[in-house]
């Protein structure tokens, strides 16, 4: 009480001091306020500038150790053919591997060895399979209301209490009573455990979920679009290439580099390991994958056989049995499983391609490394009581290990095999005049480059910006599609993104720190304000818009370069990766890996538009929209 009594005369000084600043203060801005708003020094306006774009054949492009693989025909209205298969090596999970419990060498010497419990294992192959997933959209996007369902099969996709397969309980009732919400002979109304419709047991999670694939393309038009069952072929082949991991030209101190042009069927292919012709046609489906269990004799009371294990949606498919048996297991303790290196150069891969006379033209865009061939074998071992009894034990073959953002081990090469394209599409190719249409194709497809202002006066134009005093508030280029170029009037799958960047320095022009993003994220909620995002009426694409504001500010305030762009396809606008490629006369320069990733194409207006055609609107051009002090 006595430190408020000392105090309370600077006290009440200090406050009468803030009030006055106060009211001072508030008076001052506003009476700023009123002159600026009374004067209106300001003037807004927009400006619309030419540019030039020129487009680029891509010859080939590195495709080895990618994120992303193509397999199939895809059979573009505009561009034609493209057709794609993978060689991959196979990578050991660890180096000189056991089969059974015992190593090869004990097994050798089991007649020498005093121990009773060294036997010979007889490691046999049960059966071997592989399993490719498919691609399947971004999982936080997928099933908006937690319901159980995936939007794209919900019919209200933000409501979790609808009835998907109208069997009278809601979605959200069924997930947690352990149904299927879009099978209405599974329900289990009172959650009593059994299915009501008859009485039988009913298992935790233990059906077919329905995802929402990605990145199917069947005739051209996406998988989700199709109606009917897809049908594909396939084949699988031992490779006899082999593929190097690093460089000898570089003294083996950079990686190797391996090209879509590089065919390795039918040269470099022997062993036939499954073939669509003879062991039957393979059906893309929707639905996980339903592994049945065997039933263990030893718990009387559960069987084990009603269970599955489960796995994305995807290609599963038996292999030959006798050539894994030959060339893995019968392998163990041998030099040629010593060390991955040694395995490398024995057995060099498989490869994988879509049989074309087997259903309809399908590409497939597949991450490899969540593909595996899995062995599954027996052996035999002994029990506490010496009795010889039969086990069984796995061993899994990886094709890549990794991510694109941690590095990728192994080596998968992609072909991409074109067409020759139109005479009118090759003619406007590596010309570097000024076009009137944009052409853009993903794989070994088309670039296109871009001079802002024009080159001859650019430099004049940005002068006069700076003189001008113009504060940019916003700046775009706005890419129409022409949808009455020769095949573009066809429904087929569209490019989702268009990646524009500096193409000296293969540096994006977004800026990160300035970005907006969804919760979400993926291709469609990351870096909005650069957007370049498809813009759709009626299901056809009309426009993308592209904001290049920073990059213009950069230009007029800081001086920037004003750098030639690239622009490109993307799959994935947060990796700005590039691989090189060749291009015309064996030129070879670097490109956005993630325009590889992708068959798609696409035709955009050009800025070589005369202004009495009626599509002149529609030219490229660069939109300033910019605040002036008067």
């Amino acid at each position: 009480m006595n430190i408020f009594k000392k105090r309370g005369l600077p006290i009440l000084l200090g406050v009468v001091s803030i009030v006055t600043i106060f009211f001072s203060c508030e008076q001052e801005v506003t009476t700023v306020g009123a002159g600026v708003t009374g004067e209106n020094p300001f003037s807004t306006g927009k400006e619309v500038f030419d540019v030039f774009a020129y487009n680029r054949n891509i010859e080939a492009v590195r495709t080895n150790k990618l994120p992303i693989y193509q397999l199939g025909t895809f059979n573009d209205p505009v561009y034609g053919t493209t057709r794609a298969t993978i060689t991959s090596q196979l990578r050991l999970p660890s180096n000189n591997p056991t089969f059974g419990v015992l190593s090869q060498s004990k097994e050798d010497n089991a007649d020498n060895d005093d121990s009773d419990t060294t036997i010979d294992e007889d490691e046999t192959v049960k059966d071997v399979y592989l399993y490719i997933p498919f691609l399947t959209k971004d999982a936080a996007s997928r099933d908006s209301d937690n319901d159980g369902v995936e939007d794209l099969f919900d019919d209200e996709p933000n409501d979790p209490t609808n009835d998907s397969d109208d069997d009278q309980v809601s979605n959200a009732e069924e997930r947690a009573a352990n149904t299927n919400p879009l099978d209405d002979e599974s329900v289990d109304a009172n959650r009593d455990g059994l299915n009501d419709l008859d009485g039988s047991q009913i298992i935790a999670n233990n059906f077919a979920n329905t995802v929402d694939l990605d990145s199917i393309y069947v005739n051209a038009k996406n998988y989700d679009a199709i109606t009917q069952p897809v049908t594909i072929g396939l084949k699988v082949q031992r490779s006899t290439y082999y593929l190097r991991d690093l460089d000898p030209n570089t003294n083996f101190q950079e990686s190797q580099q391996y090209y879509s042009s590089q065919q390795f069927a039918p040269t470099f292919v022997s062993d036939v390991l499954f073939d669509s012709d003879v062991d039957g046609t393979i059906t893309v489906d929707n639905k996980e994958i339903l592994i049945p269990k065997e039933d263990d004799t030893t718990t009387e009371d559960v069987d084990e056989s009603l269970t599955f294990t489960k796995l994305n949606p995807g290609i599963r498919i038996p292999l030959n049995s006798d050539f894994f048996q030959q060339n893995i297991l019968d392998k163990e303790g041998s030099s040629e499983l010593l060390s991955q290196a040694n395995f490398s150069e024995f057995l060099r891969g498989i490869h994988l391609s879509l049989l074309e006379s087997t259903g309809d033209p399908v590409m497939l865009l597949l991450d490899l490394t969540q593909a595996n061939i899995t062995i599954n074998y027996t052996y035999k071992s002994l029990d506490s009581e010496r009795n010889v009894l039969d086990r069984e034990s796995s061993f899994t073959l990886s094709l890549l290990s990794g991510s694109a953002t941690t590095g990728l081990s192994g080596n998968a090469v992609n072909t991409l095999i074109n067409e020759n394209y139109p005479i009118e599409i090759s003619d406007s190719l590596d010309i570097q005049t000024n076009a009137s249409r944009i052409f853009l194709k993903g794989g070994a497809g088309i670039t296109t480059e871009i001079e802002l202002f024009e080159p001859d006066n650019a430099e004049n134009i940005l002068e006069e910006i700076r003189a001008n005093n113009w504060i940019i508030n916003e700046a775009n280029l706005v890419f129409y599609i022409d949808r009455n170029y020769p095949g573009m009037d066809v429904e087929a799958a569209e490019p989702p993104r268009l990646y524009l960047y500096n193409a000296e320095t293969n540096n994006p022009l977004y800026n990160v720190a300035t970005e907006q993003n969804t919760s979400t994220g993926g291709l469609y909620g990351t870096y909005l304000n650069y957007d370049g995002i498809l813009v759709e009426e009626n299901d056809l694409g009309v426009k993308y818009t592209v904001r290049i504001t920073d990059h213009i500010n950069n230009l007029i305030i800081r001086d920037s370069v004003n750098s030639t762009l690239g622009l490109t396809l993307t799959t994935n606008i947060q990796n700005i990766r590039a691989l090189n490629a060749i291009l015309s006369n064996t030129v070879e320069e670097e490109i956005p890996s993630t325009s590889t990733w992708t068959p798609l194409g696409t035709v955009l207006f050009g800025s070589n538009i005369p202004k009495t055609d009626p599509n002149y609107d529609k030219r490229l051009k660069l939109e300033i929209s910019y605040t002036k002090a008067e």
